[in-house]
């Protein structure tokens, strides 16, 4: 048996044990101010890089619409008389594009042979497209000029051409100078506002959560604040909505942990009062033996003696069975392929002298082939032994007991089965003697009241299910006998080898 350990104090070392092993867990206000703030970080920079696309596309439309000006312009000073091309400037051609001294301005024009009619000759030539040029339709692109970038206006003239003539070409590029410090003039007035939000919200952030998460911080505090022995469930209302299904989880631990802790002190309590019956007989009769002075008087008494300390230590190892059947292991954890039926006969070997003293006739029934159950072959031994002791005691002198083991493959169940033909138990009664410490009265029995509860125990471990009926018989009446059954589900895995 465990000693009773104080449930909350359990928890929290269990608790620790699990941090250390797993290393410092990590606190929910920083998990959530990380996947709130990586996301801001992320797209932070994504916003500046679009926001300077998006200022550049604005700085381009004023000055692309001042190169078709000056394109529109330029054309109207070309003239094509006698197949011949001509440019007459009547201003400067850098008062007449409007040159300035941020940026240099570039311009051409070809004839309809291709020839240079004026401006600068390694200007890009414009590119070759499937369909011609619409005449006075001024079209831009990006280009390079003496290695700097620039961007090209340019447009054709409408007049008469002859075979293998182009219509003149004019073109006007400019450096990006202007267009670069207007984007960048945008992107301060938007990106800088950007530098002082960005604080303010980290700081909004922190405070909301700080404000959020406080209900839960109060929560802390008030199951902080409660006794060692305080197991009351935690009012749902006193938690946050999200936490709810968090708080009804924990009141059910400590609903069941309390439940536990009852059958502890239950436990506990009715050991000490089986206990304390043999223990003031063994004083009591040891203290008659020690005034005796006749020797068959004190043969006697010390005959008591020994019985009555056979009782207690059947006693003792049944309570003993019961704690280690109880805190073994969960249902369904920890269990190998156990061949239950060379275990049951094992078990059934053991118990052939006891039967014989008792003039029981004992037998075995089971299968040849293997009866593989997944189990615990300690706790299955303690089991049969539990079944055969209860058996074996309460049938009368001249009895059988009969131990027999099935397998059902249809319905994947093993089936472990003790009949005896004793006197039987009362249908009002069947439910009570699994219960511990509980006795039929009037059995003649010295037993404890602890072999079907431990046999009970035993099979919720295993997942099994116990069944208890009589069988009356013709011939016997008033002896319809006990039988115990105990199904296990069948193990999935036949191994090389068994458990025994």
């Amino acid at each position: 048996m465990k000693p009773l350990e104080t449930p909350l104090v359990a928890i929290t070392e269990e608790a620790l044990r699990d941090s250390k092993a797993a290393g410092q867990p990590r606190s929910l206000f920083g998990e959530i101010l990380d996947w709130m703030l990586a996301p801001l970080l992320l797209v932070w920079p994504m916003s500046i890089a679009a926001t300077y696309l998006v200022a550049a596309s604005i700085a381009n439309v004023p000055f692309d619409r001042n190169l078709e000006d000056s394109v529109t312009l330029l054309a109207g000073q070309v003239k094509v008389t006698d197949d011949q091309t001509r440019l007459s400037l009547a201003l400067p051609a850098r008062d007449l594009l409007r040159a300035d001294d941020t940026d240099h301005t570039y311009y051409q024009v070809l004839g309809t042979r291709g020839e240079l009619v004026g401006g600068d000759a390694d200007l890009p030539p414009a590119p070759v497209e499937d369909e011609p040029l619409a005449a006075g339709i001024v079209r831009f692109r990006n280009g390079l000029i003496r290695g700097e970038e620039v961007r090209i206006a340019f447009t054709v003239l409408d007049t008469q051409i002859g075979p293998n003539e182009h219509p003149p070409l004019i073109q006007v590029a400019e450096t990006l100078g202007k267009r670069a410090e207007l984007a960048n003039e945008i992107i301060k007035g938007v990106i800088l506002p950007q530098f002082l939000i960005l604080p303010i919200a980290v700081v909004l952030v922190w405070f909301g959560l700080s404000r959020g998460l406080r209900p839960l911080s109060r929560l802390q505090e008030r199951i902080q604040a409660r006794g060692p022995e305080d197991l009351s469930p935690i009012d749902p209302k006193e938690a946050p909505q999200e936490v709810a299904p968090l708080v009804a989880s924990f009141n059910h631990l400590l609903a069941r942990l309390d439940g536990n802790i009852q059958d502890q002190r239950r436990f506990i309590a009715n050991a000490a009062h089986q206990m304390r019956t043999p223990l003031a007989g063994l004083r009591t009769q040891a203290e008659l033996a020690l005034r005796e002075n006749d020797s068959d008087e004190l043969k006697r008494s010390l005959q008591q003696l020994a019985t009555s300390s056979v009782r207690a230590t059947r006693l003792i190892n049944q309570l003993l069975s019961l704690a280690r059947a109880e805190n073994r292991f969960s249902p369904g954890t920890n269990l190998a392929p156990v061949a239950l039926e060379a275990l049951a006969r094992d078990v059934v070997k053991d118990w052939v002298p006891a039967a014989l003293e008792r003039r029981i006739d004992l037998g075995f029934e089971g299968p040849e082939a293997p009866v593989l159950v997944l189990g615990d072959p300690v706790l299955l031994r303690e089991l049969v032994k539990n079944l055969l002791d209860n058996a074996i005691r309460y049938t009368q002198t001249e009895g059988a007991v009969t131990v027999r083991v099935a397998a059902d493959r249809s319905e994947l169940t093993a089936l472990l089965e003790v009949r005896d033909n004793g006197p039987g138990i009362a249908e009002s009664e069947r439910g009570l003697v699994f219960e511990r410490f509980y006795r039929i009265l009037g059995s003649g029995s010295d037993g404890s009241g602890l072999g079907l509860a431990i046999v009970r125990e035993i099979a919720l471990q295993h997942n099994a299910q116990v069944t208890l009926t009589c069988a009356p018989t013709v011939h016997e009446p008033k002896r319809p006998g006990t039988i115990v059954g105990v199904r296990f589900p069948l193990a999935a895995e036949v191994p090389t080898r068994f458990n025994v």
